[in-house]
């Protein structure tokens, strides 16, 4: 049978990239507690001792301490102590904030190509761009293996980190994991890689073990290990500089490690600082929502959907669908099923998915999708769909 190998990585939420994801959602979060309808793009960048924040907000109703936002963000994580290279209460905070554009904002709020006077025709996409979607049945959460493999791996590092249970243990950190498919299918884990940031008093050999056995081991279902199974752990021997001292961070860098882990095209655009208006994120949102539910609904094994908008229009310019040959129907269908069952403009998206809310930090760290508590996880569609479907059948 076919056999193919596929690698997907996961980093900590100490990881100077994440470090930034983290503090623009959370200035996001509180900006839209007070007001729901802000216009918000926030960029981060961090490095040694320095935070910087800039970006557009635009909003009447609310002023966002940023400095006491980042400074408590960054001691959550846990660089609370200057022996770490970076120390919540040391760092410098810099901030250089706008309003949006007026040009961009007379696009979201006011739709090119409305139809009617309906709210939902009315708002306009807050930018032009392409998003993907995708959901596959090789795992419970309708995600591809190594993905949610590698994402296990990082939040148990932190678990681990948070619960003292390595006192060695320091925030920055990554995971990588190669699955082994065959015939389409996941078989074993082949390759496991884990990069965590340790102390000074702690010998490699120790590392390697105490990671196998408090990480690896309870992350990774042991029916997909085996004696051929390669470990990896800290390969270059030492890593004890990291997070933003070690290396610079920027939101919207890990974008690969937010959605698919590879298996899924990415249409570049990140997620972290932007409010619902802006498509990037929203509608990649909706993309998974309609793709687990298509494969919820059992209309197909898997599935990739792409949806591109233009900045100031409310309707997709296009949609495309991809299910590899495992429809029930042919692809073409399923898009005028999809169309006949989600309303895709920028503000239906916003209401089906409940994202006017204060959610997103909690977005910002292993992975945006396959996780519970998310609206755009639910397969509350699958009936919908179903029905939908009976009007194309022969």
């Amino acid at each position: 049978m076919d056999k193919r190998f596929f690698t997907s990585e996961s980093v900590t939420e100490g990881h100077p990239d994440k470090v930034c994801d983290q503090i623009a959602d959370a200035i996001l979060d509180d900006i839209m507690a007070a007001d729901p309808s802000a216009r918000v793009a926030i960029e981060v960048c961090a490095t040694t001792g320095v935070v910087m924040v800039f970006g557009e907000v635009s909003t009447d109703t609310h002023y966002s301490d940023i400095p006491a936002i980042v400074r408590e963000v960054i001691e959550d994580i846990g660089y609370n102590d200057s022996s770490l290279g970076f120390d919540f209460k040391t760092c410098a905070v810099l901030t250089s904030i706008d309003e949006q554009s007026k040009d961009i904002a007379q696009g979201v709020d006011m739709a090119s190509d409305a139809e009617s006077s309906d709210e939902f025709d009315l708002r306009g996409a807050g930018d032009q761009g392409m998003m993907f979607g995708y959901a596959t049945d090789e795992t419970p959460e309708l995600m591809p293996m190594p993905i949610m493999l590698a994402h296990a791996l990082t939040k148990r590092l932190t678990d681990v980190r948070k619960l003292d249970l390595l006192d060695w243990l320091r925030p920055d950190g990554k995971a990588q994991v190669t699955v082994e498919y065959e015939g389409g299918a996941p078989k074993r884990v082949d390759t496991v890689v884990v990069s965590c940031q340790h102390s000074e008093n702690v010998e490699l050999e120790e590392i390697e073990s105490a990671i196998i056995e408090t990480v690896i081991k309870p992350s990774i279902p042991k029916e997909l290990i085996d004696d051929d199974t390669k470990f990896y752990i800290n390969p270059t021997g030492r890593f004890v500089i990291g997070g933003p001292a070690g290396d610079s961070g920027v939101t919207g860098r890990k974008i690969i490690v937010d959605t698919y882990g590879g298996f899924c095209p990415h249409g570049g655009g990140a997620f972290s600082g932007k409010d619902p208006t802006k498509v990037d994120r929203s509608a990649c949102y909706m993309a998974r929502y309609v793709c687990k539910n298509l494969v919820a609904a059992g209309i197909c094994k898997r599935v990739e959907l792409q949806l591109a908008y233009a900045i100031g229009m409310s309707h997709p310019v296009s949609i495309y669908v991809d299910t590899f040959g495992t429809g029930i129907v042919d692809d073409e269908t399923i898009v005028k099923i999809v169309q006949d069952v989600f309303d895709l403009r920028p503000l239906a998206i916003i209401n089906e998915l409940k994202l006017d809310r204060p959610i997103y930090r909690r977005t910002s760290n292993y992975g945006h999708f396959g996780r519970e508590g998310f609206t755009w996880e639910n397969t509350d569609k699958v009936e919908q769909l179903r029905e939908a479907l009976e009007k194309y059948k022969f």
